[in-house]
């Protein structure tokens, strides 16, 4: 329309818009059967005023007509998003008919084209400041109101959202009034898609997911049902507060940004979760856990939501809580914390120690933009563990009474952190000043350093923010020969004393129930070796991890030191956890612990070849050593294709000499074409061939990773394309095509890359939005040119106030990462 870029949502003016207006209801009618790129949205909106001026949200390719209260409105009024309106006082109906733009970055109505066999699918992600690209709205959370949906499609598509509905004639689907919602909630799915249903309960379950995925659905539905009905019976059991809207359907989506995004009624996962190969028992947590994470936001978030973003902690914290207590107390997968502290316990230390920290609870979230990027670590991980923190102080009765007490107050409206708490207090939890001002609202994360030589544990609080706080944990320590102990440890002040052997290794906070850095000295380091041989305990090898890499990340403990472990730990490992090797995380704070060791620990050893090797060896031993066809010996082995260094290894592989019980199912073969394209194995004729040989969205998306991966001066240009937007393609592409950029070793052809990185990520606003604006950054940030110019590159483009904040944002945490990397190097081994 106007050409002008989109206004963000200022927290002032959605305060001004929620005093003035008070929502009745929304019917929404979408006609998505007319064209492939446009659909038509006809929206109606009633409303309470107080009189005055607004705006109206709204996103469109073109508007058709504007009217309120039956008077035209001009459309080329809308300037960045918004339509201006002066209301009446009293009862007020806006009618916007428009045409909207169909996406394929993971926002709005999302389109995409099943590369298996040509068909479209269709699902609505609202989130954040999505939702007037689908609907004209008033976009902000504390504007609720219940929905009334109409959506025309193709006449093969089914059509599910967020209440129940039916086809009312063929391609006509009309769905019932839905309990008030925000629009961020408002989601259609609509497509061929396969369904299965169920029901426990009273309540209504559904699943989805394309068409080629159906017999993949079928072969899960059976644990997603299972896993759904657990879910269920034991939030009820919590909460005492039933499900409150209605059916509850699970639409595994293609090209979804998130791990699953909690529409009420209508759940929308990425479709990955749908396993079309084997995978390991880590990924199947993953998908567990995701579950209940957004089964957990039904009544965090969706029956009560936050007033604003800054009180996102309301929905996240909560949910990663009752997600992973939920999962370990009631399903089959009993050891969810320990999955937890190995997946996601350093995204969260690394964001609170980092450049981009904020607070869990009022993050200063003064817009819908700045938002988005506080979806982060500390959002998910420290908010949980401050929850888990409280819940062990306050005990079940009284933490459940007080959520229980702010569900019913606020039913199917909007709270705050201090209506939480009011609640809490009212339960009989006492005065919690400590946890707002100590925890809740202070940035940055403790450091706790045993301090041998003195004879004491030390608490150094963050630069950044300094506060106290009080930390309650267990320490593991084992000597040289004998059994270890745990100690129980108040740390309420600077120094508390620890009387420890000369040669008794400390892991700190073993149990992982305080949120803190641990930083053992430089003896328990050297011990930690031992300390793997003789523990068989889960979680304290998770905490050995975690203390070892926390101590890396600040300069404790040099990549030899962490090698040192591994090749003693990875032989002998019995659970896959610390094995399993996702391989494409979307940020250097998500890897997991084999992908750390491979990606960011061995390119910084003194000799980077033999630390890789090393590597090798201890993978590839694992994977001849378990029982064949476990999923200890998949992720084993999935670690020695990423730490192989030669082709012809890779080649054999690929050629069928792999261990007995390896399958290279379609997921194995893409990941062993990937490393061999990564070591010039292979050529781009020979990958386009295998595509379409088997042009799944699997296949798809790991050819875009491979071809980006060679070793060769056209892969990298064609990489590059994808960056600068020549080539639009979906984000799962986008994705991995940056994380194929950048391989170690091919510096010679990347290196011209790192200037034209800075030149070029200013004008990338002009062609991506949303997540995927930030997230491009960090996927094709040249993080293999470890120079301190490059650091002073992005430094000085991260202080340029014109750019976008969630691109200087993503620069400043880039550049943190490349800054530690660069001081690893610096230490001498």
């Amino acid at each position: 329309m106007s050409g002008s870029p989109y206004v963000s949502l200022q927290r002032t003016e959605a305060i001004d818009r929620r005093e003035l207006l008070d929502l009745t209801s929304y019917d929404v009618s979408l006609d998505l059967a007319a064209d492939e790129t446009t659909f038509a949205s006809h929206t109606t909106i009633r409303f309470r005023s107080r009189g005055g001026p607004t705006f109206v949200d709204l996103k469109p390719v073109s508007v058709r007509s504007i009217t309120l209260n039956g008077e035209r409105i001009d459309p080329d009024l809308l300037r960045g998003g918004r339509v201006p309106l002066e209301t009446a006082a009293g009862d007020n109906e806006l009618v916007v008919d428009a045409v909207m733009r169909f996406r394929n970055d993971g926002e709005g109505l999302h389109r995409s084209v099943d590369p298996a066999d040509g068909r479209h699918y269709v699902y609505g992600m609202s989130f954040m400041d999505a939702a007037p690209s689908v609907f004209a709205c008033f976009d902000q959370p504390d504007l609720k109101a219940p929905y009334r949906l109409a959506v025309r499609a193709p006449q093969d598509w089914v059509v599910v959202a967020n209440a129940p509905g039916e086809q009312v004639e063929p391609g006509s689907w009309v769905f019932e009034e839905t309990p008030p919602l925000s629009t961020y909630f408002v989601t259609v799915v609509a497509g061929p898609y396969h369904l299965i249903a169920d029901e426990h309960d009273g309540i209504p379950l559904g699943l989805s997911a394309r068409a080629s995925l159906a017999r993949e659905l079928e072969a899960d539905a059976d644990e997603l049902f299972t896993l759904t009905r657990q879910g269920f019976d034991e939030m009820h059991r919590l909460f005492g507060i039933r499900y409150p809207f209605g059916s509850y359907h699970q639409a595994f989506v293609p090209e979804f940004n998130a791990g699953a995004m909690e529409n009420p009624g209508c759940v929308t996962f990425r479709d990955p979760l749908i396993f079309t190969s084997k995978v390991t028992r880590g990924a199947r947590i993953v998908r567990a856990t995701t579950v209940a994470h957004e089964m957990a936001h039904q009544w965090f978030g969706n029956l009560t939501t936050p007033t604003w973003w800054d009180d996102l902690w309301l929905n996240e914290s909560f949910a990663e809580y009752i997600g992973t207590r939920v999962t370990a107390d009631v399903t089959q997968y009993d050891d969810a914390w320990v999955h937890s502290s190995y997946m996601r316990r350093q995204w969260g230390l690394l964001a609170d120690a980092g450049p981009a920290t904020h607070p869990v609870a009022g993050n200063g979230a003064v817009d819908a933009t700045a938002a988005l990027q506080d979806f982060d670590g500390i959002s998910y991980v420290k908010g949980s563990t401050l929850l888990k923190q409280l819940n062990g102080r306050l005990g079940d009765e009284v933490f459940f009474a007080g959520v229980v007490d702010h569900f019913e107050t606020h039913r199917f409206g909007n709270a705050t952190m201090h209506d939480l708490f009011a609640s809490w207090e009212k339960a009989g939890a006492g005065d919690l000043s400590d946890v707002t001002d100590g925890w809740l609202r202070t940035r940055g994360v403790d450091t706790v350093t045993h301090d041998r030589e003195a004879g004491v544990l030390r608490r150094t609080p963050p630069a950044v923010e300094p506060v106290e706080r009080t930390h309650r944990f267990t320490l593991s320590v084992t000597p040289a020969v004998g059994t270890g102990r745990r100690v129980p440890i108040t740390l309420d002040a600077s120094t508390t004393p620890l009387e420890v052997d000369a040669d008794d290794a400390v892991v700190i906070d073993v149990d992982e129930d305080s949120w803190l850095l641990a930083r053992p000295d430089a003896t328990t380091v050297s011990l930690l070796p031992s300390v793997m041989r003789s523990s068989r305990d889960p979680m304290e090898r998770a905490a050995v991890w975690n203390n070892l890499r926390s101590a890396f990340e600040m300069g404790g403990a040099t990549p030899e030191d962490v090698l040192a472990v591994a090749v003693v730990a990875i032989p002998d490992e019995t659970s896959d956890e610390p094995l399993s090797f996702n391989g494409w995380a979307s940020s250097p704070s998500k890897m997991l612990l084999m992908e750390w060791l491979v990606a960011k620990v061995a390119p910084l050893a003194g000799d980077p070849r033999a630390a890789l090797g090393a590597l090798h060896q201890a993978c590839l031993a694992r994977a001849t050593t378990a029982d064949p066809g476990s999923t200890v010996q998949l992720a084993a082995f999935q670690g020695a294709i990423a730490s192989c260094d030669t082709a012809e290894e890779v080649s054999s592989w690929l050629a069928g000499d792999v261990p007995e019980g390896i399958h290279a199912d379609l997921s194995l073969r893409w990941r062993l074409l990937v490393r061999l394209a990564a070591l010039g194995g292979t050529d781009r004729t020979t990958l386009d061939r295998l595509l379409a040989e088997e042009p799944t969205a699997t296949s798809r998306v790991d050819h875009a990773r491979a071809v980006a991966s060679l070793p060769d001066d056209e892969a990298k240009a064609w990489a590059w394309g994808r960056f600068t937007g020549v080539e639009d393609v979906p984000n799962y592409e986008l994705q991995a095509t940056g994380q194929g950029m950048w391989v170690p070793g091919q510096e010679h052809l990347t290196t011209p890359y790192v200037e034209r990185f800075f030149a070029d990520v200013p004008s990338t606003p002009s062609h991506r939005s949303g997540w995927v604006l930030a997230d491009a950054a960090c996927w094709f940030f040249p993080l293999t040119s470890q120079d301190p110019h490059t650091v002073r590159l992005a430094g000085r483009l991260a202080g340029d106030e014109s750019l976008d904040l969630s691109l200087r944002r993503q620069l400043r945490v880039m550049a943190d990462e490349l800054e530690r990397r660069l001081a690893v190097r610096a230490v001498p081994a």
